[in-house]
């Protein structure tokens, strides 16, 4: 039978082995995310699920899309994307906000319009 002391060193050494490896595996994705990650470059539109424009999100640009059942006004401004406007109800795809980063979207459901950041190839 072992005593109490023996049992709290054992539970000290599997508590410190958890967290080392906690630790290890945290820094190895970031690693991994970070040398795998593409700068951004385009902003893909998609309206229900078929491209309808790709464009350059270091170009300013100001555009209506025509979604499936009403518009979306997209601006991309210094190196930003953004739906400033909407038809639909709820406007989520407005409160989205700002967007500039490699695999960021806009979803505007009602309108069935999908804006992506997507990186070089």
């Amino acid at each position: 039978m072992k005593s109490l002391k023996e049992l709290t060193v054992i539970q000290k050494r599997e508590l410190i082995l958890v967290v080392a490896i906690l630790v290890i595996s945290g820094l190895l994705s970031g690693i991994f995310y970070v040398r795998n990650r593409k700068p951004a470059e385009e902003v893909v539109v998609t309206v229900d699920g078929k491209i309808v424009a790709t464009l350059d999100l270091h170009k300013d640009t100001d555009m209506v899309i025509d979604g499936y059942g009403g518009t979306d006004h997209l601006i991309i401004k210094d190196g930003y994307a953004s739906i400033t406007e909407a038809s639909c109800p709820d406007k989520v795809c407005v409160r989205t906000g700002k967007i500039h980063r490699s695999g960021e979207l806009i979803v505007c459901l009602p309108n069935r319009v999908v804006v992506t950041i997507e990186g070089e190839d």
